[in-house]
This record gives C-alpha cells, sequence and structure tokens, in this order.
C-alpha cells in the first residue's frame, strides 16, 4: 500500500481518534487513559501550537489514516527551550512493524529542523519494549527512568526517558 506523510488538519480528527481509541483502550502502549471524541480531536488540531509539528500516515487513494506523530514545543514560559520539542507516535495496532513509524520519523525530522528544533525527547512506557526498540533505531538515548510515573487503572507504571539530537 502506498502511505503519503502530511500535515495533519481539523478534518483528520475522525481518523485520528479512530487510530488513537483502541490504543488507549489497549491499555499497554500508552499512559493516556481516556478515550477522545472526534470534537476534543478537532479542537486540539485547531489550537495546535504553531511551532508545533502534527504528521499523519494516509492512504492517498482512500483517505484512511494508518498512524500519526506530533511534536510540541517543550515549553513556552520560556525562550531557553525553544530549541526542545516533546515528541509522541501512534500507529495503528493491526499496521505496526510496517515501516508506517519509519515515514512519520523521516518527515517529522526534516520539518523539525526548519522549525529550528535541535532535540526531542519523549516518555516511553517501561513495559513497551517494541516502542522503545523503535525509538532508539531513530537515533534516541536512554537518559533515565521515572519510577512510578503513572497510575494506571492496574498500577502504577514507570517511564523511560529517551532524547535524541537533530
Amino acid at each position: 500500500m502506498e502511505l503519503r506523510v502530511r500535515d495533519a488538519r481539523p478534518d483528520d480528527a475522525h481518523e485520528i481518534v479512530r487510530v488513537l481509541n483502541p490504543i488507549i483502550e489497549a491499555g499497554t502502549f500508552t499512559v493516556l487513559d481516556t478515550p477522545f471524541s472526534v470534537e476534543e480531536e478537532r479542537r486540539f488540531l485547531s489550537s495546535f501550537p504553531p511551532r508545533g509539528i502534527f504528521h499523519v500516515a494516509e492512504d492517498p487513494e482512500t483517505g484512511r489514516l494508518s498512524g500519526f506523530q506530533d511534536v510540541s514545543p517543550f515549553a513556552d514560559y520560556t525562550h531557553a527551550f525553544d530549541h526542545v520539542g516533546v515528541i509522541g507516535t501512534f500507529v495503528e495496532l493491526s499496521r505496526r512493524r510496517q515501516g508506517i513509524a519509519a515515514r512519520l520519523f523521516e518527515a517529522t525530522f526534516e520539518a523539525a529542523r526548519l522549525k529550528g528544533y535541535e532535540k526531542f525527547f519523549t516518555f516511553i512506557r517501561a513495559d513497551n519494549p517494541a516502542a522503545l526498540a523503535t525509538y532508539r533505531r531513530f537515533g534516541f538515548e536512554v537518559i533515565g527512568t521515572a519510577r512510578r510515573q503513572a497510575r494506571m487503572k492496574d498500577g502504577y507504571v514507570d517511564e523511560i526517558l529517551v532524547e535524541a539530537f537533530l
């Protein structure tokens, strides 16, 4: 299947929620614990920061999304962190390990450099080794572990902090 990576639009909200909510409901891949409505996602996309990056991986024939990746500025209360972005990656559960994340990382890294980012970081659930392996494949290094970082319905989850310099 051909795949096109492009900027997200507010009218992608339905497809983004279709990808994201099953990941949330699985309860093992993200610390997000509450599914999103289409309207909530539309509002989020409409108010996404101008320096942010939000890419979707789309089948150009059907318009169906198979994944997305977003980068938000680390902090807006000082310019000291203008070079740092927080990245998140989500791939439809049935489409994992098909190169979708690779396409998203490629496009996001390129866009990030153009927007002045020099560094990305994110937290990855310690019990999600596939996500950690994916981020490591794209140059992220482990810099620490936040113990009992997230309180989930089944107990606490550690998160691994990773960073990559662009």
